[in-house]
C-alpha cells in the first residue's frame, strides 16, 4: 500500500499538467432560421449573384464580375458558406438524424470551397458550375429538413 500512495500521487500531478484543453463553451442561441437569414443565406447569394446568367425580357445578362473587387466578393461569399458548414455541426445545431444533418453540412463546405477556388481563380465556367452544385446540396438539404420529402430528391453526397 505504501508503494501506490506514491505512484498514486505521481499520477494524479500527471494528469493534472495534462495538456488536453477544456472543450469550449459554444453560444448557439441563434436559432436556425437566425443563422440562415443572417449568415448562410446573404454568403450563398453573394456567390450566387456573381455566376451564371440572368435572362429578362431584354436579353441575356452574364452576372460574373468584370473586376477584381467583384470577384473578391464572390469568393468571400463561398468562404463564409465554407465555414457556415462547420457552425451548423457545432453542439446543440444538428437535426435528427444527426448523421444526415452533418453529412449535408460538410457537403456544403466541400461545395463551397470548390466555389471559393473558382471565384479564387476568376473562372466564370467553374462558378457557374460550382454554383450549381452547391445549390443543389442546399435543396437537398432543404428537402430533407425543412419542407419534407419532393419527388425528385437529391441522394444524399458521398464522402
Amino acid at each position: 500500500m505504501r508503494r501506490l500512495l506514491p505512484l498514486a500521487a505521481c499520477a494524479l500531478a500527471l494528469a493534472a499538467c495534462s495538456n488536453r484543453e477544456a472543450q469550449p463553451a459554444y453560444d448557439t442561441r441563434m436559432d436556425m432560421a437566425e443563422l440562415m437569414l443572417h449568415v448562410i443565406d446573404p454568403a450563398a447569394f453573394a456567390f450566387w449573384r456573381g455566376s451564371g446568367t440572368e435572362v429578362t425580357e431584354q436579353g441575356e445578362r452574364d452576372l460574373s464580375p468584370t473586376t477584381p473587387e467583384g470577384w473578391k466578393v464572390v469568393e468571400d461569399g463561398a468562404a463564409t458558406v465554407a465555414e457556415a458548414g462547420n457552425l451548423l455541426m457545432l453542439p446543440g445545431r444538428p437535426r435528427e438524424p444527426v448523421a444526415e444533418w452533418n453529412a449535408y453540412a460538410r457537403d456544403m463546405t466541400v461545395k463551397a470551397l470548390a466555389a471559393k477556388d473558382a471565384a479564387m481563380r476568376m473562372d466564370k465556367a467553374a462558378a457557374f458550375e460550382t454554383g450549381a452544385a452547391l445549390y443543389q446540396t442546399c435543396v437537398a438539404c432543404h428537402a430533407k429538413f425543412v419542407v419534407g420529402p419532393v419527388e425528385a430528391e437529391t441522394p444524399l453526397p458521398k464522402n
